[in-house]
């Protein structure tokens, strides 16, 4: 009975149109038990949802398993995540999201319609924080300008790609940091679409480490690895 109304679901959203394409959304987990259950709460519709944990002490595997996703174990570190669940997926295409991130209403409408018309190209979401400040609003301008004429999304945009091309670009490298600009470099501006639809991400970040210095940090993360310095060492002047 489930399956029925899930298939019905995804025929009234437009997967259809795919042929019966099966999309498995992956999300790296570390102590995110708090914002876990509203972000596969937003996912009805998806296949299979896979969460990779890294360690976390806070029930995050328990919860995940409850809310009937697939989990996996892993040491720590996105990039191994991510790389993990992708080969643990079912799924033709495949969605990786953050566990802070809420896609908005009209995200399964918005990917199915990309899946039928640009099997070939890889897609992110508009960024969008939970925050009512203005600060919330021109860090978004900030990202929005950055995706758009450098055409480097982050992580907490998702990414919905399709198993051949993600294969072929050898997927996400085993990195501490800036795995998401890594694969992204490689996908490349032309085959990378973005959709009219909000992944709206936790601002508790910004809130907490300060709205211009959590920012700014993340700009200078992304100088240093333009100016090549690994990954590995920007990590440790982070940590």
């Amino acid at each position: 009975m489930r399956a029925l109304l899930r298939t019905r679901r995804r025929e009234l959203l437009g997967l259809s149109r795919t042929g019966g394409t099966r999309l498995s959304v992956v999300i790296p987990t570390l102590d995110a038990a708090a914002t876990l259950r509203a972000c596969a709460g937003r996912l009805a519709g998806a296949d299979e949802i896979i969460v990779v944990d890294g360690g976390s002490g806070d029930g995050t595997p328990a919860l995940a398993g409850a809310l009937g996703a697939k989990v996996i174990g892993t040491s720590r570190g996105r990039g191994v995540q991510l790389r993990a669940g992708a080969e643990a997926a079912t799924g033709e295409w495949l969605l990786f999201l953050h566990a802070d991130t809420l896609l908005a209403s009209g995200w399964l409408e918005a990917t199915g319609a990309h899946i039928a018309s640009h099997p070939g190209h890889a897609a992110c979401f508009g960024f969008r924080l939970d925050d009512r400040s203005w600060q919330a609003r021109v860090i978004e301008g900030g990202v929005k300008l950055r995706a758009g004429l450098l055409g480097l999304p982050y992580g907490d945009q998702g990414l919905l790609i399709s198993r051949p091309l993600y294969e072929a670009l050898g997927g996400f490298r085993p990195l501490p940091l800036m795995e998401d600009v890594d694969l992204v470099r490689r996908i490349g501006r032309r085959r990378l679409r973005h959709l009219d639809v909000a992944a709206v991400t936790s601002a508790a970040r910004w809130r907490r480490d300060g709205w211009w210095r959590r920012s700014m940090r993340n700009l200078l993360c992304l100088a240093l690895y333009g100016a090549g310095v690994s990954p590995e060492r920007i990590a440790r002047l982070y940590a």
